[in-house]
């Protein structure tokens, strides 16, 4: 395993993230403890140190496994988790307002059974509170020992800026990481996140880097979808299996059969040769994680990464609801 620091934080993480959001009871593709139990063993051995889950994920249940899971290693792993999606009906059950951030990074710390995360997110952008009270709030989360870290997650380029410049200007703390919505099938984020989290030194994490599978070369063009996944996710339906994202995986295949690995490790070593710091994969078996950490070593050179960029074409902002 490599490690890298996250972003311009000091604090060191493995090369590849596992994302928990598969783990909980609110979809017949996510797994309950005592299968996530054998995944986050398997991602401890093969070295990977850094989690991401979220209180949203099925609601509160991901943390629980989480941290159920993890307690045992609690000060050798990176645990992130994200904060804004409603965690109830009421009124003040969502989004970034001081109110909910201080309630929720204490739910969330009880549920991951740990007096700290080392990386608190926002998971979007809060249009309905100023940005001050939201970095305000987030920085005494820092400074009262909850998290070590802030970061952000999917939103415009402009977003991300005014609030890192809130910090500056108030002398807060800034976040150190941008978990996007980034893969060979949706690279918009290039336009304006990516160049300007590279200004900022901001650690890239970014969600979906397989596109919700679609890049490990399951579906095919032409057939007709039966996996589990893509009967319970609209999202897999509703984002992807266009003629040129066929394209994108075909060519993804191709490559993949020429250097003997897989269609997986070819698209998370795509991200890697492009600066990001921390892919965050989904896993439902102990392989998927075997095959992610192989991605480490997968080399693409100059002409291989134009072959697989070639035939992207632009999509629609997705992601940042």
């Amino acid at each position: 395993m490599e490690y890298v620091n996250l972003g311009k934080a000091g604090v060191k993480v493995s090369r590849i993230c596992l994302g928990c959001m598969s783990f909980g009871n609110d979809a017949a593709w996510k797994l309950e403890v005592n299968q996530a139990q054998k995944l986050l063993k398997k991602a401890v051995d093969l070295g990977i140190n850094f989690f991401d889950t979220a209180n949203a994920y099925s609601s509160g249940r991901s943390e629980e496994i989480t941290g159920e899971c993890l307690k045992g290693n609690r000060e050798n792993v990176i645990i992130a988790t994200k904060v804004y999606f409603p965690t109830g009906d009421g009124p003040n059950d969502s989004g970034l307002s001081r109110r909910h951030i201080m309630n929720q990074i204490k739910a969330s710390l009880k549920r991951l059974q740990t007096d700290h995360v080392d990386l608190y997110q926002i998971h979007r952008w809060d249009y309905n509170t100023p940005i001050q009270e939201t970095m305000r709030a987030l920085d005494e989360v820092v400074h009262r020992g909850f998290t070590h870290y802030i970061g952000a997650s999917s939103m415009f380029a402009w977003q991300f800026l005014k609030a890192l410049q809130t910090s500056d200007r108030l002398g807060l703390e800034r976040f150190v990481s941008m978990q996007n919505h980034y893969s060979l099938l949706y690279r918009e984020e290039e336009r304006e996140m990516i160049p300007l989290c590279k200004e900022e030194g901001t650690a890239l994490i970014p969600w979906s880097p397989l596109a919700r599978g679609f890049l490990t070369g399951r579906y095919k063009r032409g057939e007709k979808p039966k996996s589990t996944r893509y009967e319970n996710d609209e999202h897999l339906a509703g984002r992807y299996f266009r003629p040129e994202d066929f394209d994108v995986v075909e060519t993804v295949e191709s490559l993949a059969k020429q250097k003997g690995v897989t269609p997986t490790q070819i698209a998370l070593s795509w991200l890697l040769h492009k600066g990001v710091t921390s892919p965050i994969i989904g896993a439902t078996k102990v392989e998927h994680i075997e095959e992610a950490v192989a991605s480490i070593d997968v080399k693409l050179d100059a002409e291989e990464m134009k072959r697989l960029e070639d035939g992207y074409k632009p999509h629609p902002i997705m992601g940042h609801q």
